[in-house]
C-alpha cells in the first residue's frame, strides 16, 4: 500500500474521485449538516483526537469531515476488511485526516490498521462493530480516552458483554439504540441496501421467490419489507417469541431454519449470531439457493463449513461463489459471507445515514465536554443540543431522553458509568 504522509491507503491519486463521491453523499445529508452547523461556532472538538473505525464509504466521509469541522484531528480505519472505498480513503487523506484502510485487507492487515488507529492516542472512539472499542477496553486503552460511541447492534452487544465482565474502561454511548438510528438506518437503510446487493450480485428476479429472513429485529423487518415489496414470499426464522409473533402478524410464515432451508430460494441472515446457516442446512436447500449475510461479521453463514462440504466451486459473477454439494445441488454465496449490502452493493442511502451520523456527531461533542474539563458524571435528564445524558453505574444500561430539538430526536442508551472497570 502506498503511504500518504502517515496514512496507509491504496492510491492517493484517487482523491479527486473520492471528493466527488463525498460531495454527492454530503449534499443529501441535511440532518448531519444541521448538526454540524449548530455546533461549529463553539468548535467543541478543538484539540481532540477522534478515532473512527467505520465502513469507509462516501456517507461516513461526511461524518469524519463534520468532526474535523468541529476542530477534531481525525484518524480513521476500516470497520470491515472489505468495505472501504479506496477513493473515499484518498479524499479523506487529502482533506487532512489520517487513514489506515484499503479495500480487500487481509485479516492481519485489518488488525494492524485498527492498532495504528489506537496508536494515535485518541480522546474519543467512534466505532461500527466494536473492533476499536474492544481493543481499547481490553488491551490498549490509554488515559486520554474519555468515551466512545457505537453504531451497530453487534457492537453494542459486544460492549455489553465487556461491561458485564467488568472489563470496560470508559463509557460508550449506544448510538445504535437511538430511535432515529434503529428506526431508519437499521430498517429502511439495510432493507434497501440488502435488496440492492441481491439484485446487483445475482441479477435475478426477486418476485415469486421464497425469501428466508433470519432474524426479525429492525434489520430483519426492513429486509422482509423490501423483499416483500419486490414480490418475494417471506419466511422468517426467529428465536425471540415476541418477534416471531410480530412476523406472523405481519403476514409472514415463521418456522425453524431446518424447515425453512427446504423451502427458500433466497436466504438473508440479520441476527448478529454465529452459525445461523450451516452446511447441514445447505444440504437441505434447493438447487441454486442464494445465501447472503447483512450482519456485521462473517459468522452468520458458516462459509468455511460450506466450502469444506463442497465438491466443486466456481465464480459465475463478481461477488458470487457457487458451491456444488454432493449430489450436484448448488448454493450461491454472496460476498463470501461478509456484509453483503456493503461488499456487493454500496451500503445505505445518504438520507438515512444523515440521521445516524447527526446522532454520532452530537454524541461526540457531548463526550468532548469531559475532555474539556467539564464534569461528565452519570446523571439523568435531557441533554443540550440533542446529545446523550449519561446515567447509571457500572455495567448498567440507562436511558436518557434527548432534547426535543431537530434534527436529532429519540432515545440513546449509555453503557456503563464513567470510570467503570478501573
Amino acid at each position: 500500500m502506498r503511504r500518504a504522509g502517515r496514512s496507509h491507503i491504496r492510491d492517493a491519486g484517487l482523491a479527486p474521485r473520492g471528493r466527488i463521491l463525498h460531495e454527492w453523499a454530503a449534499s443529501r445529508m441535511g440532518a448531519l449538516r444541521a448538526a454540524s452547523s449548530s455546533l461549529s461556532r463553539r468548535r467543541p472538538l478543538a484539540g481532540l483526537t477522534v478515532a473512527f473505525c467505520l465502513q469507509l464509504t462516501p456517507e461516513t466521509s461526511a461524518l469524519v469531515a463534520g468532526a474535523m469541522r468541529l476542530g477534531a484531528r481525525a484518524v480513521a480505519c476500516a470497520g470491515n476488511p472489505h468495505t472501504t472505498s479506496d477513493a473515499v480513503a484518498a479524499h479523506l487523506v487529502s482533506a487532512g485526516a489520517t487513514v489506515h484502510a484499503w479495500a480487500g485487507q487481509s485479516g492481519r492487515e485489518f488488525r494492524e490498521c485498527v492498532s495504528l488507529a489506537m496508536d494515535s492516542s485518541p480522546d474519543i472512539v467512534v466505532d461500527d462493530g466494536g473492533e476499536l472499542s474492544v481493543l481499547a477496553h481490553t488491551r490498549r486503552a490509554g488515559p486520554r480516552i474519555v468515551g466512545g460511541t457505537e453504531e451497530t447492534t453487534t457492537g453494542v452487544r459486544r460492549l455489553r458483554a465487556l461491561f458485564a465482565r467488568r472489563a470496560a474502561r470508559y463509557p460508550v454511548i449506544a448510538v445504535n439504540d437511538a430511535r432515529t438510528k434503529a428506526t431508519f438506518d437499521n430498517a429502511y437503510g439495510t432493507g434497501q441496501s440488502a435488496a440492492d446487493a441481491l439484485m446487483r450480485s445475482c441479477g435475478l428476479l426477486i418476485a415469486s421467490k421464497a425469501a428466508v429472513v433470519a432474524g426479525y429485529g429492525p434489520v430483519g423487518r426492513g429486509v422482509a419489507a423490501r423483499l416483500s415489496g419486490l414480490g418475494a414470499r417471506i419466511i422468517v426464522t426467529e428465536t425471540d417469541p415476541v418477534r416471531a409473533l410480530e412476523a406472523r402478524l405481519d403476514g409472514h410464515e415463521v418456522m425453524r431454519m431446518a424447515d425453512a432451508a427446504r423451502r427458500g430460494d433466497i436466504f438473508v441472515t440479520c441476527t448478529g449470531q454465529r452459525g445461523v446457516i450451516t452446511a447441514r442446512h445447505a444440504a437441505l436447500m434447493r438447487d441454486g439457493a442464494v445465501l447472503a449475510n447483512v450482519g456485521h461479521f462473517d459468522v452468520e453463514i458458516d462459509a468455511a463449513g460450506l466450502r469444506a462440504a463442497a465438491v466443486g466451486s466456481r465464480r459465475p459473477r463478481a461477488g458470487l461463489e457457487e458451491l456444488t454439494l454432493r449430489g450436484g445441488r448448488r448454493v450461491i454465496l454472496v460476498a463470501g459471507g461478509y456484509v453483503a449490502n456493503l461488499v456487493a452493493a454500496e451500503g445505505h442511502a445518504p438520507e438515512v445515514m444523515a440521521m445516524s451520523f447527526a446522532n454520532q456527531l452530537r454524541c461526540i461533542a457531548h463526550l468532548a465536554r469531559r475532555a474539556g474539563g467539564h464534569p461528565c458524571v452519570p446523571h439523568d435528564g435531557s441533554a443540550r443540543q440533542g446529545g446523550a445524558a449519561p446515567h447509571g453505574g457500572h455495567a448498567r444500561v440507562a436511558r436518557a431522553r434527548q432534547a426535543r430539538k431537530p434534527p436529532v430526536q429519540g432515545v440513546l442508551r449509555v453503557i456503563g458509568g464513567y470510570g467503570a472497570g478501573l
